[in-house]
This record gives structure tokens, C-alpha cells and sequence, in this order.
């Protein structure tokens, strides 16, 4: 086990230190858990995957050319408009 020095706003300390009394922990046993609770919620990812990628839409399966596209909406309209 490795040994280190942290700073705490005293507030935090004080809040910690109750926590650890009440449970019967010591201080050092909830910073433990309190890390390992923290790197469990935010594991390390590897750079490949942080690296930035260009969002990407899937646009389904239909195609539309565009050329096509101004015939289609004019048969469509006048489908539309027809009575029933």
C-alpha cells in the first residue's frame, strides 16, 4: 500500500470524519471506497476511443435521388388533394 497526503476544505473533513465515526471506519478505509466507488463509475477509456469523431447519421434504407426527388413530392401533393 502506498502512503499519501491529501488536503480536504475543512467542511469535507469534518463530514467525512463523522461518516467514518458513526460506521466505525477510519478515514483513510472511506477514502478507499470513496475512490474506487468513483473510478468504478468513470473507468479509464482508451485515447482511440476519446479521440473526437465526426457525428454520423444513419439515414435508413430509402434512397432518394435528388433529381427524383421534386417528381415525388408533386405526385405526392396531388394525391393528397384528390377527394375521397
Amino acid at each position: 500500500m502506498t502512503r499519501t497526503q491529501i488536503q480536504l476544505p475543512d467542511d469535507l473533513y469534518k463530514r467525512a470524519k463523522a461518516f467514518a465515526t458513526k460506521r466505525e471506519l477510519s478515514l483513510a478505509e472511506i477514502t478507499r471506497r470513496g475512490l474506487e466507488l468513483f473510478l468504478s463509475r468513470f473507468p479509464d477509456t482508451p485515447a482511440a476511443e476519446r479521440a473526437w469523431k465526426l457525428p454520423t447519421v444513419d439515414g435508413g434504407g430509402v434512397k432518394v435521388p435528388l433529381s427524383k426527388l421534386h417528381q415525388i413530392s408533386a405526385e405526392e401533393e396531388e394525391l393528397r388533394s384528390l377527394p375521397r
